[in-house]
């Protein structure tokens, strides 16, 4: 019997970190009601992708100004590097999916010398116009919405067991997709009030404990 190829796919904001980098950002350097957006897409009058175009453009602050303030602010979640180590030791491959910017999650990954972790994230430009960002899906086209859909679709077409980590309301649909489900926060609440089965995490030490029985 062949052995299924295994994929974790995980978010990043409020996953991997305890908060959203995003949203430190947007407080801090937003110039313009960007919370207002964040209510339009929590009652689904706009997508995921419309939200963080329309509010990341509110920021004219440049890239290193940005990285610099994040320094102090993003706490990555404990038991990152265990996990991480678990993936490779039972050759799973682990990459992030994220509606969040590519620059600063590529960014936080080398300070912790994990530069080589798949990255799928909004691609970002900086103007003084504000940052513009792009969601380019598995086939290489724009995206408006469904972008971490997209992906684990296609992880699933590729013929991998998938294995889903998320904690917000944008993780709701892609794991419901996948083979099984590691949640905490929001997403944790959905599963329970769906009856989808899922594994509680607080930290990502939960995971890898997880990860051996599965």
């Amino acid at each position: 019997m062949k052995v299924m190829k295994t994929l974790v796919q995980s978010d990043f904001d409020g996953t991997i970190t305890e908060e959203d980098a995003g949203f430190h950002l947007l407080d801090a350097f937003a110039d313009g009601d960007w919370r207002h957006l964040l209510r339009q897409y929590r009652e689904r009058k706009i997508s995921v992708n419309h939200f963080n175009t329309r509010a990341f453009a509110m920021i004219k602050a440049d890239k290193q100004t940005l990285l610099d303030f994040l320094k102090d602010k993003v706490k990555i979640r404990d038991g990152f590097h265990q996990l991480v180590a678990c993936c490779r030791s039972k050759g799973f491959q682990l990459v992030i999916v994220s509606n969040g910017l590519d620059f600063y999650i590529k960014a936080l990954l080398n300070e912790l010398g994990l530069e080589n972790i798949k990255v799928f994230a909004a691609q970002t430009q900086f103007s003084a116009k504000g940052i513009e960002t792009k969601y380019i899906g598995p086939e290489g086209n724009q995206l408006e919405d469904n972008f971490k859909e997209a992906y684990t679709r296609s992880f699933l077409k590729e013929g991998y067991r998938v294995i889903y980590i998320g904690n917000g309301f944008s993780d709701f649909s892609p794991a419901k997709e996948a083979h099984h489900i590691f949640a905490t926060g929001e997403l944790l609440a959905y599963c329970k009030n769906t009856h989808l089965n899922c594994i509680p995490f607080a930290d990502l030490t939960d995971i890898v404990k997880g990860l051996e029985l599965l």
